[in-house]
This record gives structure tokens, C-alpha cells and sequence, in this order.
């Protein structure tokens, strides 16, 4: 449809109507009076979308001026989408509705903001079509899509897409979340009353069933087939995410001046806070080993523990990978996605510039999630030569490789030079601490070895959030502020130690407790699972001394 429209009118039409309710028309015996009748506009619209003509037209207008004012209106609106075709027929989708139900004309700024951004132009635009219109505009990076298109396919479309955008307030938004609690409630009792229902269903001792179990065992069998699947709780860190996604497409729809209000950063949620840093300290050992239990979500290994994986590591092709992670922090992703171009060895610093991140199973280069992310860190003497020795052996698998060499230049790469996958990274880490004996760990767990390394050198909270890359120093405190008190308890026996006293005889005095040191001193050596409470430091090689 071209551009130009036809121009509207504005005439005076007789209302009156006969005994059968139809208008009189012609035959109104007013029609000779100059006062008689009512004003009125019409105005063609954009064809629909079966391509038929449509027309608005409005009458009862007390004054030309009022007349004049709404056609105006009209037309402003009709000038909006130029030649766009199919916003045009929004547009007369638009007034059609609103000739329809004799709402007010609405401002050609209102429908203008509403054009833009592809919602309904009624004003009726739903959550969920929002949700749709703003994620299809991100611009982030495909693992942070990923966590907003799963936010709102599993939980905010099925529980308030359904809500006008603009009438959504605290309290549907409460009851969302309160839901979620609901069915974590119904979750928790199903997979409970399944791990119940699988017990019955075992014999209880080897062989075959008796002829006599053999039916009850088909019928408790038939009970869990029948029985719901086990099924994830959704925790408080994930409502946390859950309430973020929500809350920032929300601020885009204030941006746009679709909404004036957010009613996700009203909503009262536990605090879901990351959980903090604990040493794996002999006690927690014990326990773990009794019952499989881990004391939080954040487990760090000591110095003693660390010095026994990288006795186990060493002789692995990736030793140099998992020593960098723990000694300078670097994350999985920035690790596996290293460039040697970014590592100056004379210089001693490492750039972090690109990360490879996990799109399903797709390995995906990108750069760094944030500013803070990328940035400069320094390389102490031992890592440097672990570095050298590393790029040794990748020369000699270059050299064995010939032909089919791919040169990438990562600095951490398969035999044959392509991108480590990170899952195939962490997989090979936990081998390598299972065959050491030591107690579990995630890989991004070892980069907060690097905390107590830090802190135990001398380094603050401060010096922790630089060497880490964190965004702010309240999280690198969130974190890591009871695995650091652990680290000072030890230092405050030493320090007590030092000072000589009369009055006291040293057979009462407490002995020292033993402080981790990542120094080349010598010291007492662990037990063979690394689990002693005695000082296994870590020396200049990287290795535990002996």
C-alpha cells in the first residue's frame, strides 16, 4: 500500500431514527433546520489483512473543533508506518478496535513507542509477548541467552505471561515465586516417596526372587512405573536468576516507556546467596568420608591438599593448566581459551582476552563475560617455568603431529593442537584428584585455592578481587570471608606463640597450630592421602615437598 491516504472529511449527519430504531435519513422531517443534525468524521484506514477497505468514522462531535482535533489525531497516527506495509495494517488494526469499542483516540507518541518495539498497539500487550519481543532483541553473549530462554520457556511464561504488561503488579509476581516454593514442596515428597518405592522394589540380598517375592515385586515394580520422575528443586540462587531475568526485561518495557513501575524489584524472595568457601579441614574429611556429605557448595582444598593433587597432576599433559588455575585463578573457560599472544613469559603476565564456553555441547569462543573479566595478571617465577616446560611439550606434539597439526594458538590444546573442550577439562581434573585420594572439588573450585594461596602470602581481600577478576570486592568477601577466617585463626596461634612469657611455663602454653605456607621452607610431610594436619607445603616446582 503506497504511503499516501486519503484525506478524511468532516460532515453533520442527521441521528434521528424512526419507531423501527433505523436511522431516518432523508425522510427526517428536521433535515430544513440549519442547526439540525450532529458533526462527524470519517477517515479511510488501511486495508485489513484479507486486503478489504475499512473505514473510521465517529460522530456526536459537539464542535467543529472538536471534529477537527480527533481527525487530526487520525491522521498522525496513519503517518507512522510509512510504507511498512504491515505495520500499517497494525495501525488499522488499531483504530478499527478503537472506532469499535468508542475509546479515545490514543496519542500518535503512545503508538509510536508501541510500534517500535512490535507489541499489540492496544495497549494490551501480554507478559509473555514482551518477554518474546525483548529476548529477541538481546545482544548478549549465547550462554547468557540460553539461562534468559530457559527462564522464561520453563517459569515465566507458564506462570505470568498470561498478565497485561501494563497491569502486572507485586503481588502476581509474589504469588509466582510462592509457587515455585509450592511445587518444590510437591517435588521433594515425590522424589522422597520414589527413593522409598525403589527399596521395595530390591530384593534386599543376591540371586534370583522366590516364587513367593516374585509377585509382590512385580506389583511394587508397577507402583514406581506409575510414579512421577525425579525432578530438580528450583533453589533460591536459581529464583535469584529467575527474578533478574524478569526484573531487567521489565526495565527495558520502563525504557520504552511502555510500563512506569517494576514490581520484580519488590518481591520478597530468601536470599539465595552463594554459598561461602570452606577448607577441607580434616574434620570435614572425616565427615565426608562417613556420610558423602560436603559442608557447602564451595569446598577448597589446603596447601597440604593442593601440594598432593599437583604430585598427582604433574606428570599429565596438563599439569601446566591446572597449576596456572590454581596458583593465578584464571577460570575454565579463560583457560581453555588462552592465546599464547596474550602470554608474555620474559614479562611475567598473562592477558585474559577470550574465553571458550559450552553452547550444549558446542564449544564457543567469546570474549569475556564483563569488563572486569579481561584484564592483566601477573605470572610469579614458578608458574612462568611451568609455562616454558608446557610450551616445550606442545612443540614436541607439534613435531609428532606434522601435517595434521591444527594450529589454533591456544596455549592448551590436544595432541593434535585443536580446542580442549572444557566438560573433557574438568572430567581429566576429577580423575586426576580421585586417583590422589583427595576429597571433591568442582575445577572452578580450585581457582579459590588461589584465594587462600593469596591471603596466606600477605594478600588482602583487595589483592583477591584483582588477582580474581571479581566485579566487585563484596563478592570476592561473600565468598571467601569465612575460608579466610580459618586462614587467620591459624596465623593468630603462630603469632601468640612468638611472644615469651614468665609468669606462664611453656609445658602450658598451647602449642602453635600449624600455618599453611607456600614457601619453599621445610616442614613436616602429610600422610599419604594428604590429609594430615601437618604443613605439606607447596615449593618452587610446583610440587609438594617431600
Amino acid at each position: 500500500m503506497p504511503s499516501a491516504r486519503r484525506a478524511g472529511s468532516i460532515t453533520k449527519r442527521c441521528e434521528c431514527r424512526g419507531a423501527d430504531g433505523k436511522l431516518l435519513g432523508k425522510s427526517c422531517p428536521q433535515l430544513s433546520k440549519k442547526s439540525h443534525g450532529s458533526l462527524s468524521l470519517r477517515q479511510e484506514l488501511p486495508p485489513d489483512a484479507d486486503g478489504k477497505r475499512r473505514t473510521f468514522r465517529r460522530t456526536g462531535y459537539g464542535s467543529v473543533r472538536d471534529a477537527s482535533a480527533d481527525l487530526s489525531r487520525l491522521q498522525a497516527i496513519l503517518d507512522l508506518p510509512g510504507d511498512d506495509e504491515d505495520e500499517q495494517r497494525r495501525v488499522g488494526d488499531l483504530l478499527a478496535d478503537t472506532m469499535k469499542r468508542r475509546a479515545d483516540i490514543p496519542s500518535s507518541a503512545e503508538v509510536q513507542r508501541r510500534l517500535g518495539v512490535g507489541i499489540p498497539l492496544d495497549g494490551k500487550a501480554t507478559v509473555g509477548e514482551w518477554l518474546d519481543t525483548w529476548f529477541a532483541a538481546k545482544k548478549t553473549r549465547k550462554t547468557t541467552n540460553a539461562g534468559y530462554a530457559s527462564h522464561i520457556r520453563v517459569h515465566l511464561r507458564p506462570g505470568l505471561g498470561h498478565y497485561r504488561l501494563d497491569r502486572l503488579n507485586v503481588g502476581q509476581v509474589q504469588e509466582f515465586f510462592d509457587a515455585i516454593d509450592d511445587a518444590n514442596e510437591t517435588v521433594a515428597a515425590e522424589n522422597a516417596a520414589r527413593r522409598e518405592q525403589e527399596a521395595r522394589c530390591s530384593l534386599g540380598r543376591p540371586g534370583a526372587p522366590k516364587a513367593s517375592e516374585r509377585e509382590r515385586l512385580e506389583a511394587e515394580r508397577a507402583k514406581l512405573a506409575a510414579m512421577p520422575p525425579y525432578r530438580r528443586i528450583t533453589g533460591a540462587a536459581t529464583k535469584q536468576r529467575i527474578r533478574a531475568t524478569l526484573r531487567t526485561s521489565l526495565n527495558a518495557a520502563i525504557r520504552r516507556q511502555l510500563i512506569t513501575f517494576n514490581p520484580a524489584a519488590w518481591v520478597e524472595l530468601d536470599s539465595g546467596k552463594r554459598p561461602k568457601a570452606i577448607l577441607w579441614t580434616q574434620q570435614h574429611v572425616d565427615r565426608w568420608r562417613e556420610t558423602g556429605e560436603t559442608p557447602s557448595g564451595v569446598m577448597v582444598w589446603t596447601p597440604q591438599q593442593l601440594g598432593v593433587f599437583l604430585d598427582e597432576a604433574e606428570p599429565h599433559r596438563l599439569y601446566a593448566f591446572f597449576h596456572l588455575i590454581a596458583f593465578r585463578g584464571l577460570r575454565r573457560g579463560e583457560g581453555v581459551g588462552q592465546d599464547w599472544v596474550h602470554v608474555d613469559l620474559d614479562g611475567q603476565a598473562l592477558t585474559v582476552a577470550k574465553e571458550i564456553v559450552v553452547d550444549g555441547w558446542t564449544p564457543t569462543e567469546t570474549a569475556p563475560k564483563t569488563d572486569g573479566s579481561a584484564g592483566t595478571i601477573g605470572l610469579d617465577s614458578v608458574t612462568v617455568q611451568v609455562l616454558r616446560e608446557h610450551r616445550a611439550r606442545q612443540e614436541a606434539e607439534r613435531a609428532a603431529s606434522g601435517a595434521a597439526w591444527v594450529d589454533t594458538g591456544k596455549v592448551f590444546t590436544t595432541e593434535s593442537g585443536e580446542w580442549l573442550h572444557p566438560d573433557v577439562v574438568s572430567k581429566t581434573f576429577r580423575r586426576l584428584y580421585e586417583a590422589a585420594g583427595l576429597p571433591p572439588i568442582n575445577l572452578r573450585d580450585l581457582r579459590h585455592c588461589a584465594a587462600t594461596l593469596i591471603h596466606a602470602g600477605g594478600g588482602d581481600l583487595h589483592a583477591i578481587k584483582e588477582t580474581l577478576r571479581h566485579s566487585t570486592i563484596k563478592l570476592a568477601s561473600d565468598t571467601y570471608t569465612s575460608l579466610l577466617q580459618e586462614v587467620d585463626l591459624e596465623i593468630a596461634e603462630r603469632a601468640a606463640a612468638l611472644v615469651p612469657r614468665a609468669r606462664r611455663g611453656q609445658s602450658e602454653a598451647p602449642p602453635p597450630a600449624a600455618v599453611p605456607e607456600t614457601g619453599p621452607a621445610a616442614s613436616q610431610p602429610a600422610s599419604a592421602d594428604g590429609m594430615s594436619t601437618t604443613v605439606r607445603p607447596v615449593t618452587d616446582n610446583g610440587q609438594a615437598s617431600a
